[in-house]
């Protein structure tokens, strides 16, 4: 009895720190109606909390998912405080899936893409998520019975890892950016992605954009389509349950004078942080057809 005790008290530290790590995706709750008629009810219950719904759509055109994207003050004031790249944290994603025979609503954990995206200036900023979590939660109660399950990897990550990841060595970091554009000022920017949208770009679909006021920050949230786009890749790293339908749309951000986006390798990766090597491999050239794809948008 005495060497159990003493290996419970040695393996207790490694149980809290498992417990406190961040996971990508929380579950908020399940329910047995259809997703557009829980679509509907969750839109209206953000906008009761205080979170402003910017746009939807049904990602690698699967009729068992829908995205509703979503910003709110909280996220406008800690980009106002930091400005720069943090203009990628402007809007978070709400997943709405059908699995198992029961519609799953889950969420983009705030807390997890604020430490990845503010990175060392998160404490800056940890007010704004904790009071951004809070509104989900009530949400998410207000619709079902509420779960409050983190997903999307075994066992987590730290802050401090978060604030500092990349996939392996020799992978890209959050500031290991693609450049797609650049242009005299961030209105010429903004008005080419503008003007191509409205004119039609191939596979490419304006989900939402978001504007940070007197930031020079416009993010835009992009649907790709096409043998190429979200339907050849998603299959393929989605293969868990509960699935992470929140995954999507891929970033652009207009950042004063360049358009850029996050690095495949780290996009997909921070969303998918237990992706074996061997299912990497096997979605090697998404990264570079996605760079591909959203380089439409700004010739």
């Amino acid at each position: 009895m005495k060497k159990i005790r003493i290996i419970l008290m040695l393996l207790l530290p490694f149980y809290w720190l498992s417990a406190q790590n961040l996971k990508p995706y929380i579950v908020g709750f399940e329910s047995s109606e259809s997703i557009l008629a829980t679509q509907e009810k969750v839109e209206k219950q953000l906008e009761k909390n205080g979170i402003k719904v910017v746009g939807q759509y049904q990602p690698a055109n699967d009729k068992n998912r829908c995205v509703i994207v979503i910003t709110s003050v909280e996220l406008e004031n800690a980009i106002k405080k930091i400005g720069g790249l943090t203009g990628f944290a402007a809007t978070l994603r709400v997943g709405i899936t059908n699995e198992n025979g029961k519609t799953v609503v889950s969420y983009t954990n705030p807390i997890y893409w604020g430490n990845a995206y503010f990175r060392t200036d998160y404490a800056k900023v940890s007010a704004n998520y904790t009071a951004l979590t809070n509104h989900l939660e009530n949400t998410m109660k207000a619709l079902g019975e509420l779960s409050n399950k983190p997903f999307g990897s075994k066992n987590g990550l730290t802050e401090k890892s978060l604030q500092n990841y990349h996939y392996m060595i020799a992978m890209p970091y959050f500031n290991d950016i693609i450049e797609l554009a650049k242009f005299d000022n961030y209105t010429d920017a903004v008005a080419k992605i503008d003007g191509n949208l409205k004119k039609g770009v191939s596979d490419i679909k304006l989900v939402s954009k978001v504007t940070i006021p007197g930031k020079d920050l416009t993010l835009y949230n992009l649907a790709i389509s096409g043998e190429k786009g979200e339907s050849k890749f998603l299959p393929i790293i989605d293969i868990s349950q509960p699935k992470h339908t929140a995954f999507l749309p891929y970033e652009v951000l207009v950042w004063g004078n360049k358009v850029v986006m996050l690095h495949g390798r780290y996009r997909i990766a921070l969303s998918f942080p237990d992706l074996t090597m061997g299912t990497f491999t096997k979605i090697m050239s998404a990264p570079g057809n996605i760079e591909n794809s959203l380089k439409q948008v700004v010739k």
